[in-house]
């Protein structure tokens, strides 16, 4: 099961954006370092299983969770999930698994249990610390970007955040795409402000009215950005924050949209999860 948590197709995108280790000392050198293959391994296990670090069984993935912690602190500083998550962007947009011209955005709560930097009182959890999840995905559901803030955050306070966020796409020729054609929101983004600053940028909001009845038709188009907070929430360990810092949450976050659009690739071997059976909600390996 371990060595299935790390297939090849994904270490061999991960490889190349690891930063080189530093050369050892020619006396005394010490215990040899453990694999980055194996650390990765680890902290794939955490975050498809939920368990605490100091729970990873080192027989079955390689080392530690100690050392698979220190390795996904090091390599959240050094910025390896943002570029993985770049990468596959290109190889999904190459492939013409990638529709820009429709995306969706929203938002979605998790609990703080240890609260930390980027908590808040959660206005859907009686206060409780909790939170945000901010999303947005393109016509098929691939997450573009994420971001982490406080539970007591509005969402249309990060719909230009998460624009800004979306990195530049190659993966065709001519220039890389970074903007939708038009973006999909619920009624929590409709602000006449946004959808100037929206327009100024060549995107057109389709945000739901304030003050309508629901049925705006909308739904038939932004459903995908609650499926992939779906898929998201497979990941055990994204379902409730545990960790205290809001950089190694928002890293394994971004991990799992990496392996999400990492399944959309044609022949991928990437597991799903959980170690449930079909649920409906798991993400398809190539587009219908």
């Amino acid at each position: 099961m371990s060595a299935d948590l790390v297939p090849d197709d994904l270490w061999e995108r991960v490889a190349p954006s690891l930063p080189p280790r530093p050369p050892r000392r020619y006396r005394y050198p010490g215990r040899l370092p453990a694999d980055d293959r194996a650390a990765l391994r680890g902290i794939v296990y955490v975050l498809c299983k939920g368990v605490s670090w100091r729970d990873v069984p080192a027989e079955q993935v390689g080392c530690s969770g100690v050392t698979a912690w220190r390795r996904l602190r090091d390599w959240t500083e050094a910025g390896v999930w943002p570029q993985l998550h770049e990468v596959l962007l290109g190889e999904l947009r190459a492939a013409g698994l990638l529709d820009m011209d429709d995306a969706s955005i929203d938002g979605s709560h998790v609990r703080a249990l240890k609260r930390g930097a980027h908590t808040g009182p959660s206005p859907v959890d009686r206060a409780r610390p909790g939170s945000k999840h901010h999303l947005i995905v393109d016509r098929h559901g691939t997450p573009l970007t994420v971001s982490l803030t406080s539970g007591n955050r509005h969402d249309v306070t990060q719909l230009m955040p998460l624009l800004d966020a979306i990195p530049r796409i190659r993966g065709l020729r001519g220039r890389p795409r970074h903007r939708p054609g038009r973006l999909f929101a619920d009624r929590g983004y409709d602000y006449d402000k946004y959808r100037r600053l929206l327009r100024a940028r060549g995107i057109t909001p389709k945000f739901a009215r304030k003050g309508t009845t629901h049925g705006s038709g909308l739904g038939k188009s932004r459903w995908v950005v609650e499926r992939t907070f779906a898929w998201l929430h497979q990941f055990k360990r994204l379902r409730i924050r545990y960790e205290i810092r809001a950089d190694l949450h928002l890293a394994l976050l971004q991990l799992a949209c990496s392996i999400i659009c990492l399944r959309r690739l044609p022949g991928s071997s990437t597991p799903t999860a959980t170690s449930a059976k079909s649920t409906g909600t798991s993400p398809p390996t190539t587009h219908a």
